[in-house]
Parts: C-alpha cells; sequence; structure tokens
C-alpha cells in the first residue's frame, strides 16, 4: 500500500444554522448573534496543524466546508481559511473548493468574493421546490429564494452547481415529485444530489413521525425520477448523485475509499500512514471544540481493524453505479483481493454482484436493493 497512490481531500465542518430542520441529525447547532470567526478559524488551523504529519507530501483535491450552513459565515472568513490551509498544504491545479449553502443565508457575503476567495462549487440546499414542502421541513427559505440563490450564483460566475432535492416527502405524491424535480432540471445544474428523504433517530421528525408516501409510490417516484433525469442528460454515479459532465470530486474521494483529513466540531476523517488506516472525530459542540483546540486537545486516532477494512471498502465503493477497479481494493486497504472476493461471495451466490473480470459492482438487482448488498458482506 503506497500512501503516495492515495488521493488525499480535507473537510472542514461548520456547525452552525439559523434554526435546526426537523430532519436533520447532522452536527448542527443554532448560531448565535455574533459568529466567533476569528476564533474557530484559529481553532481550525490548530486542529490542522495536529494533522500535518497524515499529510505525507500530499496534495489536496478537494476541500469542502459542510454543516451547519457555511453560508452563514462571511467571505472574508474564508479567504483568510484558505490561505492558511495553502500555507500548511499544497493542492491540485484543479482542487475542488466546495461550499454548502443555504438559499435564505445567501446575502451573508458577495458571492463574487466567495469565488474569489478560491470556492469554485457550491452545493445548495434546495430540498423542495414547493413552498408548502419547505414549510413543512422547517426550512428557512421559499422556492423564489431558491431560483433567486441559483441566479446570483450565476451572475458570480460560478460553473459548478449542486442542487440537493429531497423526494417522499410528507404527503407527497408522483405526480408533485416528479414536478419539484422538473423545478430542479430547469435550473440546469451541473449535478444533483436527489434522495429520498429518511427518519432518522435523534431528529424532530423521529420522535413526531409525519405521514410518508408509501413503498409504491417511492419505487414510482425512483424509477420515473430517474428516467427524467437520464432524460435530462445526466448520469448517474452514485446512488444518489447524477451530474452532466464533471462529478463531485470530493464525494468520490469518499466512495472509493481515499483519506480525508477533518478539521472542525464534530468533523471526522480517514488517514492512511505506516501501512495503517486510521479514523478520528473532533468534539461535537463548537464550544467544546474551541476549549479544546485551545488547550491543545486533539482528537484520538483508533486503528481501523484489519477484519474491518472489506466492508468498509464495499460500503462506499458500491454506491458507485459503475463500481470500482478491482486493483483499487489492494491499494488502498493492504489487503488481498482474494479476501475481497470471500467478503463477496454471499451476495455474489444471489446474482446482486456482477460477473466482471475488471471491476467489482452490482448488478442492476444488487443495486437496487443496496441495503440488501451490505447486508450480506462477510468479514474478511
Amino acid at each position: 500500500m503506497n500512501v503516495a497512490d492515495i488521493p488525499l481531500a480535507l473537510y472542514v465542518h461548520l456547525p452552525w444554522c439559523v434554526r435546526k430542520c426537523p430532519y436533520c441529525d447532522f452536527n448542527s447547532h443554532t448560531a448565535p448573534q455574533a459568529l466567533p470567526e476569528l476564533a474557530y478559524r484559529r481553532a481550525l488551523i490548530a486542529d490542522l496543524d495536529s494533522q500535518l504529519d497524515l499529510v505525507q507530501g500530499r496534495a489536496l483535491v478537494s476541500i469542502f466546508f459542510g454543516g451547519g450552513t457555511p453560508s452563514l459565515l462571511s467571505p472574508a472568513f474564508y479567504a483568510g481559511l484558505l490561505q492558511d490551509i495553502a500555507e500548511r498544504v499544497g493542492s491540485d491545479a484543479d482542487c475542488e473548493v466546495t461550499l454548502e449553502a443555504n438559499p435564505g443565508t445567501m446575502e451573508h457575503g458577495d458571492w463574487a468574493t466567495y469565488r474569489a476567495a478560491g470556492i469554485n462549487r457550491v452545493s445548495l440546499g434546495m430540498q423542495s421546490f414547493d413552498d408548502g414542502m419547505l414549510t413543512a421541513l422547517g426550512r428557512i427559505h421559499g422556492s423564489a429564494d431558491a431560483r433567486q440563490a441559483i441566479a446570483t450564483l450565476r451572475q458570480a460566475g460560478f460553473t459548478r452547481i449542486n442542487l440537493d432535492l429531497m423526494h417522499g416527502l410528507p404527503g407527497q405524491d408522483l405526480a408533485a415529485a416528479l414536478h419539484d424535480l422538473r423545478q430542479a432540471l430547469a435550473q440546469e445544474p451541473e449535478q444533483i444530489s436527489w434522495y429520498q428523504l429518511t427518519l432518522e433517530p435523534n431528529t424532530v421528525f423521529y420522535r413526531q413521525r409525519p405521514r410518508l408516501p408509501e413503498a409504491e409510490i417511492l419505487e414510482a417516484i425512483d424509477a420515473e425520477g430517474s428516467a427524467l433525469l437520464q432524460a435530462a442528460g445526466y448520469a448517474q454515479y452514485e446512488v444518489s448523485a447524477w451530474a452532466r459532465g464533471r462529478a463531485c470530486a470530493h464525494n468520490l474521494n469518499y466512495w472509493t475509499f481515499g483519506d480525508y483529513l477533518a478539521i472542525g466540531a464534530g468533523a471526522h476523517g480517514k488517514a492512511t500512514r505506516e501501512g495503517q488506516i486510521w479514523r478520528y472525530q473532533q468534539s461535537r459542540l463548537p464550544a467544546d471544540y474551541l476549549r479544546a483546540m485551545d488547550s491543545g486537545r486533539h482528537a484520538e486516532r483508533q486503528i481501523v481493524a484489519a477484519g474491518e477494512l472489506p466492508f468498509e471498502f464495499f460500503m462506499n465503493a458500491l454506491r458507485l453505479r459503475q463500481g470500482v477497479d478491482r486493483a483499487l481494493f489492494e491499494q488502498r486497504t493492504g489487503c488481498s483481493t482474494q479476501i475481497a472476493e470471500h467478503c463477496l461471495a454471499p451476495a455474489r451466490q444471489q446474482g446482486l454482484i456482477a460477473d466482471d473480470s475488471q471491476r467489482w459492482r452490482c448488478t442492476d438487482l444488487g443495486y437496487r436493493f443496496l441495503n440488501r448488498v451490505l447486508d450480506q458482506l462477510v468479514a474478511g
């Protein structure tokens, strides 16, 4: 396993939102009246400094600012932070730098200034173009805000825009879901993340369950929505990810078991060093994280056991529509391909894994029932 062959990304977590959405299980917290931009930037850099031993001469292929609502922070914050990062870690010439944004928080800075700071891709959390649905989802924006947000980004010169869109929403039928998707397609984004609403533990929706569409409606939405996306020129490259042309580099790195440093409250990372794979997670609460970084208390690293590596690899890689090159398994895990075959054997026997000498990938049936495939994986 040659570390130089494993791509390296950086994830930065910005934990604040205007308010918590009832379906959200991400590490997000209601923003104070004034965000501690300077203190948080110092903490992020202290965090990064503690992880520089994991870089090992590699350049970053992507930087992803996730949240929370990263667009609550100013362009000056990102300009300074990206400069701090560049002084410590190199980046590829075409390094993808993504900022997640909420259409209801687009007024926090001039978007041409965000772009000048180094942001070159924006992922907009639209969720729906239906005002009634947006209200039910607890969103702070309306459909008009969504369209204006896209126009604002285009005017600022952004050519890499992803739209997050959910389906299977409370009370949604097939016609409403397809209408929503058509509204998104009309905006002509480069990428669309199109995924079904799920009820996650520790959310308001989990405790107070809304009435969601029946299974047959969900299946029809998925089938007819996929056909719409294909007809519009989008290719599915992951379970919920569609693109016209360039796919999301940061997410591809996750799904192909690349390495990623992680800084910020609640961020979790994975890195390869000296033939072993390490994972770690930061303190979740922003105040605790700031105190930890100020006192030099950094996340503890844990080695991923060799027996867990095949499952971790395929849990990610099999989400890709075309699967992964067989050689990648040994390159990224250090395990033999024989171990991979043993891990996949039960799913292969059920016709869920394709008979492909070049790549490991699901059959159409396996991809449709991916959770069943993952349940069939056995320890290496």
